[in-house]
């Protein structure tokens, strides 16, 4: 592609709203435009970058034996309702109405359209297993749309779903899926971590997320140092500690903290390292405040707190519950003296273990030092795991310690069970003459997220670096005085032809522009491979090659220009 043939439209400058590196840099390259909150049209150099994700997910889906449809992204509200997530989901869906005032949605996922799709048309096991999938657009009524493409409103996905005849094919169907899905991560250059997840909305028993390393990552991911376990720290068990509860070693004793309602702020006032404070956190569910329990120096993990029994559905306890059922203000609270008839106490893990611990006395500007269960309060009447795993923890299998990093999610796997086909009624004749519910698997990956991820993951100081299998051009040719210099003009169009000629997407800059500005623009665009040609470098034979990472270009004879480009390419 000729320069003066493209739509090439950067700019110096993002404009002021754009915060991440991705999104600056995606507006500054031209491959994106706003068009409001949360909506972004793409222009001709991002949509190459679309097409070179979608071609690649494409052939591994297909290599997976799953086949491709499209439904419609405006759905019936009936099909939502049976499954009841029409009110489950909230506002993030966008709601919308015809002209006979039939309720209808803008799709954020199309579980029930495919459910509704199996059980009109597979009746029998021997049409079975079977996978769907489409790319295409999707809306989620963010309510607070930011970072560009990374947390847009309407968005492209690839959303795929299977159906079995029973559990160990469904199984069968997802590792299928897992392994697809390290092959398109693989094969788009990305640096990425399949983790352990919650299935959260979607429902169903086992789920994967595919997370981009990235330093701006949204998701905190648990990993092994000594194995391949890994884990959204969502779900990132924290083990007991391993040696036993300390006998009582101090006297239980009260004292003054005037002003000072967290563990951070007692451990300076009393000099005391922090892991030796218990915080008390009050929440209520099922009309009963529980107090939950968790060391000073640890922080509370809420979707595990929410698969405890009894407290599914649970929320931050009101000023007037706290005092109803402690006795004291929050901030002084903990699980010496109090009624336990009035609430239940549920200590992590670590906090069961923990003897001679500081905590609150249930009174304002009072805390107790050296409390300990069984002398001075009943142990607890739950012992659970309910925080955030640390850097340094015990591996949950066993191996080697945990260290955390951040990451992008860009793909999700679930193992969904019956969840769906048992609420909408979607059954199969089995072998047996039965009929039985169909066993679903469903698998998305965020097309234009992964744009965006790829770009947190490649990027410096002057703009893009795109592996080479996202890149919109695989080598850019920069004529310096292409309208100048017959000689320059006449080896950047022969050097364009050759790559032609040889199947490479090459970059012909032909602008009458300064050599700062082509230059410049090919570093923010990001073409991962480089060739300068100049009168000063013609005289030698030669061509200035320069990968996007490379520090320094390097001469290569200007007759072996192409092929040194063929060579890095096959690298």
């Amino acid at each position: 592609m000729r320069a003066s043939q493209f739509f090439l439209a950067t700019l110096k400058e993002a404009p002021q709203e754009a915060e991440l590196p991705s999104h600056k840099l995606m507006l500054r390259a031209g491959l994106i435009r706003k068009l409001g909150s949360g909506l972004y049209s793409w222009l001709p150099t991002g949509m190459r970058v679309l097409h070179k994700v979608e071609r690649i997910v494409r052939e591994e889906m297909d290599r997976a034996g799953a086949l491709e449809v499209i439904m419609p992204p405006v759905q019936p509200a009936e099909l939502w309702q049976e499954t009841g997530r029409w009110d489950l989901y909230g506002p993030m869906m966008l709601r919308i109405k015809d002209r006979a005032e039939r309720e209808f949605c803008y799709a954020p996922t199309a579980e029930e359209v495919i459910t509704d799709i199996a059980r009109k048309e597979i009746k029998s096991y021997r049409q079975l297993p079977v996978n769907f999938y489409q790319i295409q657009t999707k809306f989620r009524d963010e309510i607070r749309p930011r970072f560009g493409v990374m947390r847009a409103r309407e968005f492209s996905m690839k959303d795929a779903y299977s159906f079995d005849a029973d559990e160990a094919g469904m199984l069968a169907s997802y590792q299928k899926m897992f392994d697809a899905y390290v092959r398109i991560f693989t094969r788009l250059g990305l640096k990425f971590r399949p983790v352990a997840a919650d299935s959260g909305e979607i429902g169903g028993s086992a789920s994967h997320e595919f997370q981009v390393l990235a330093d701006s990552g949204e998701d905190q991911i648990a990993y092994s140092d000594g194995s391949d376990y890994a884990a959204n720290i969502e779900r990132a068990e924290a083990l007991a500690p391993e040696a036993p509860r300390a006998a009582p070693a101090e006297p239980l004793k009260k004292d003054p903290t005037p002003g000072t309602a967290t563990c951070e702020g007692v451990a300076r006032l009393w000099k005391e390292p922090l892991a030796r404070t218990v915080k008390a956190i009050l929440l209520t569910a099922n009309d009963r405040v529980h107090m939950l329990l968790i060391r000073g120096d640890h922080s509370v993990n809420e979707i595990k707190v929410g698969k405890i029994p009894g407290l599914k559905g649970w929320r931050w306890s009101t000023d007037e519950e706290i005092l109803a059922a402690a006795g004291g203000p929050a901030g002084y609270l903990g699980p010496v003296g109090l009624e336990r008839a009035k609430i239940t106490v549920v200590a992590d893990r670590t906090v069961a273990a923990m003897a001679d611990f500081i905590c609150g006395a249930n009174e304002k500007d009072f805390h107790l030092r050296g409390a300990n269960w069984g002398r001075d309060c009943p142990e607890p009447d739950l012992v659970a795991d309910v925080r955030n795993v640390v850097t340094g923890d015990p591996s949950p299998d066993g191996k080697g310690g945990l260290a955390l990093v951040r990451g992008i999610e860009v793909g999700h796997v679930f193992a969904l069970g019956r969840v769906y086909s048992e609420a909408m009624g979607a059954t199969f004749a089995a072998e047996d003459g039965t009929q039985r519910a169909f066993e679903m698997g469903c698998y998305g990956i965020g097309i234009t997220r992964i744009v965006g991820a790829a770009i947190e993951q490649n990027h410096d100081e002057r703009g893009i670096i795109w592996p080479d299998p996202m890149a919109p051009f695989a080598v850019a040719v920069i004529p310096l005085g292409y309208h100048k210099s017959e000689a320059v003009k006449a080896a950047a169009d022969r050097l364009y032809a050759e790559f032609a000629a040889a199947g490479i997407e090459a970059f012909l800059d032909d602008r009458n522009e300064r050599p700062g500005v082509l230059l410049a623009d090919q570093e923010l665009v990001g073409i991962p491979h480089r060739l300068v040609i100049g009168e000063r470098g013609l005289k030698d034979g030669e061509a200035e090659y320069q990968h996007r990472r490379d520090a320094q270009a390097t001469r290569v004879p200007l007759a072996g220009a192409a092929a040194h480009v063929r060579e890095r390419l096959a690298t």
